[in-house]
C-alpha cells in the first residue's frame, strides 16, 4: 500500500480554559519526512494524539488522502495505517519482548505456534539496527531499551504514516542514522510517510523534507527544510522579543583538580541474577564534568543507583576524597553529594507529596527550617516560591501534587533542590530526556556553572551530542565495563558510537587515546 498524505484542517483542542491547539493546519506530504519542532508545552504531542485518535479534537478535521476521517480511536488509526511510537512507554511491563511484538498486531490467535513466530520474530530482529532479548520483560529493561521496543513495534506493523515522538534520544549515532535513514528510504521509495517530532536539529537537517513549527498551541511556519536553518527554526519556537539560549560549551580555563571521586572494582547486580556492572574503574576529578556514553542496557542504570544508595554493591570501592562513601543521607550531606536521576518522578520525589514538600525533602529536618523538633513549614513554602520563579517550574502553586507536573517541570524542580548551595559532587543521569531545547540549554548551562565553581560531574547520557558538548572527558561503558575513553576535545562521534555499540574492531581490551 502507498504512503498516506495527512493534513489537519483548523484542528483545535481544548482542556477546560485551557487551549492546547489552536487552528492547526498542517500537510505532511505523502513519500516524506516532516519534522514537527516546538517548545514543551507547544501542542506537538496532543496535535499528533489527536490524529491517531488518542484525543478527539473538539474543533475541525482530520484529512486521509483527501478525504476528512474519523478516528475515534487509535484502534480506528492503525486499521488506516497510522502508527505511533509515544514518547511514553505503552509496552506491557509483564510481558515479554516478543510477547509484546506479538500483542502490537492487535490480532492474537487463541493458540500461538511459539516456534513459527520466534522464528519470524528472530528474522524480523536481524533486518533491524539494534535487537533485543525476545525473553526479556519490560520490567527489567533500561528506558532506552523500552523505548527501542517501541520503535521495533511499529516497525513491524509496516505502516504507511508513522508518527515518532522523539526516536532516537537513547540510541547510538550509528542506530539513529540507521533508523532515520531508513525511514527516510522507506518514505522516499511511496512505502511510508514520517512525521517525526523531534528537538534535534541535526536530524531535521540531515534526515527531514518539510518542517513545521508549532508555538503556543499555534502553527507559526511550516515550509521545506532547504529553506530554513537552525536559527530561524529556534527563532520560531521562541517568538519574538525572546532570545533562543545558548549553551557556552565545555570550555574552562582551569585545569581540573585532584581526584575526588574514586571508584575500583565495582560490582552491581542487575534486576535478571547477572552482573550488570562488572568490575568497574573511574575517577572523578574537581572542576570535571566526565561523560559516561554507552547503548542503554550495559549497566549505567545500575551503576548510578549503586552509586546513590538506591541499589545494593557486591564488591569493590566507592571513595571521596579517600573517604568511603556509602550514599547514606548524613553522607551526601555532609560530603556535599547531590543526584539528579533519570526518573525523578520515580526516584527522586514524591508524588503524592506537594511541589514544596518535595523541594524540602533534603533539608527539612535541618536550620533554619526546623527547630527543636518543629518544621518551620512557611520558610520552606517561601522558598520553595522563589525556586519556582528561579528555575520556572510551571505549576499551579508551591502546594500542588508534584505528579501533576509535566516531565520538564518535575526535572526543573528536582533541578532546583539538587543544585541549591555549593555541592562537591553532581551524579547525573539523562538529566534532560525529552525537554525542549530552551530548557536542556538552562540546565546545561548550570550544570556547567557548577563544574566551573569546583564541583566534580558524573553524567551519564545516551544522548552523544549532550556529552560531546558538556564533557571534559568522555568514557565508553559496554557490557558493564568501562571499554574506551578520551578527553573530550579529541573524541570523534562515529568512533564513540563504535565503542558504545561494540562494533570497534579493537574493542576486546579497555583503550585510552593519549590526551
Amino acid at each position: 500500500m502507498p504512503a498516506l498524505a495527512l493534513q489537519t484542517f483548523r484542528l483545535s483542542k481544548h482542556f477546560g480554559a485551557f487551549t492546547a491547539l489552536d487552528q492547526v493546519s498542517l500537510d505532511v506530504r505523502p513519500g516524506t519526512v516532516h519534522a514537527l519542532l516546538g517548545e514543551n508545552g507547544a501542542g506537538k504531542s496532543t496535535l499528533v494524539k489527536c490524529v491517531v485518535g488518542y484525543y478527539r479534537a473538539d474543533e475541525g478535521a482530520v484529512l486521509i488522502d483527501g478525504r476528512e476521517t474519523a478516528i475515534p480511536s487509535p484502534t480506528t488509526a492503525r486499521a488506516l495505517g497510522i502508527g505511533m511510537v509515544y514518547q511514553h512507554f505503552t509496552v506491557v511491563p509483564g510481558m515479554s519482548v516478543a510477547e509484546n511484538l506479538l500483542l502490537a498486531r492487535g490480532r492474537v490467535p487463541a493458540r500461538i505456534d511459539w516456534r513459527a513466530v520466534r522464528a519470524e520474530l528472530e528474522a524480523f530482529m536481524a533486518t533491524t539496527p539494534f535487537r533485543l532479548d525476545l525473553d526479556a520483560r519490560p520490567l527489567e529493561l533500561a528506558s532506552g531499551e523500552k523505548q527501542k521496543l517501541e520503535i521495533l513495534k511499529q516497525l513491524l506493523l509496516r505502516p504507511r504514516l508513522l508518527i515518532l515522538d522523539e526516536p532516537t534520544s537513547v540510541l547510538t549515532p550509528q542506530e539513529a542514522d540507521e533508523v532515520l535513514g531508513a525511514l527516510r528510504e522507506r518514505a522516499h521509495s511511496g512505502d511510508c510517510s514520517v512525521l517525526m517530532i523531534t528537538h534535534k536539529f541535526r536530524e531535521v537537517s540531515a534526515y527531514a523534507d518539510d518542517v513545521s513549527v508549532l508555538r503556543r498551541g499555534r502553527l507559526v511556519c511550516s515550509g521545506s527544510v532547504a529553506d530554513s536553518s537552525p536559527q530561524l527554526l529556534a527563532q520560531a519556537m521562541m517568538g519574538e522579543g525572546r532570545v533562543a539560549p545558548v549553551t557556552v560549551g565545555r570550555l574552562q580555563v582551569a585545569a581540573p583538580g585532584a581526584v575526588r571521586l574514586q571508584i575500583e572494582g565495582l560490582r552491581v547486580m542487575g534486576d535478571r541474577g547477572e552482573e550488570a556492572v562488572r568490575g568497574l574503574d573511574l575517577q572523578v576529578c574537581s572542576g570535571e564534568i566526565v561523560g559516561v556514553a554507552g547503548v542503554s542496557g550495559n549497566g549505567q542504570r545500575e551503576f548510578m543507583q549503586a552509586l546513590v544508595g538506591q541499589r545494593p554493591r557486591l564488591a569493590g570501592s566507592v571513595t571521596l576524597e579517600g573517604r568511603p562513601f556509602h550514599a547514606r543521607r548524613a553522607e551526601n550531606r555532609s560530603q556535599r553529594v547531590r543526584s539528579l536521576p533519570e526518573e525523578p518522578l520515580l526516584n527522586g520525589c514524591v508524588g503524592e507529596l506537594s511541589v514544596a514538600d518535595n523541594m524540602a525533602l533534603r533539608e527539612f529536618d535541618q536550620s533554619p527550617f526546623a527547630w527543636a523538633g518543629w518544621v518551620r513549614w512557611r520558610r520552606l513554602a517561601a522558598r520553595a516560591r522563589a525556586w519556582i520563579e528561579e528555575y520556572g517550574v510551571k505549576t499551579q502553586g508551591e502546594g500542588a501534587m508534584i505528579r501533576t507536573l509535566s516531565g520538564g517541570n518535575v526535572q526543573r524542580a528536582v533541578l532546583a533542590r539538587e543544585l541549591s548551595g555549593e555541592a562537591d559532587l553532581l551524579l547525573v543521569s539523562n538529566p534532560v530526556f525529552g525537554l525542549d531545547f530552551a530548557a536542556v540549554a538552562e540546565i546545561h548551562g548550570r550544570l556547567l556553572a557548577a563544574r566551573d565553581a569546583g564541583c566534580s560531574v558524573l553524567l551519564v547520557s545516551e544522548d552523544l551530542d549532550e556529552l560531546l558538548e558538556l564533557s571534559d572527558r568522555i568514557v565508553v561503558m559496554s557490557g558493564g565495563r568501562i571499554v574506551f575513553q578520551t578527553p573530550a576535545r579529541d573524541a570523534r562521534r562515529h568512533e564513540l558510537g563504535a565503542w558504545m555499540g561494540g562494533r570497534h574492531e579493537t574493542a576486546a581490551a579497555p583503550q585510552e587515546r593519549a590526551a
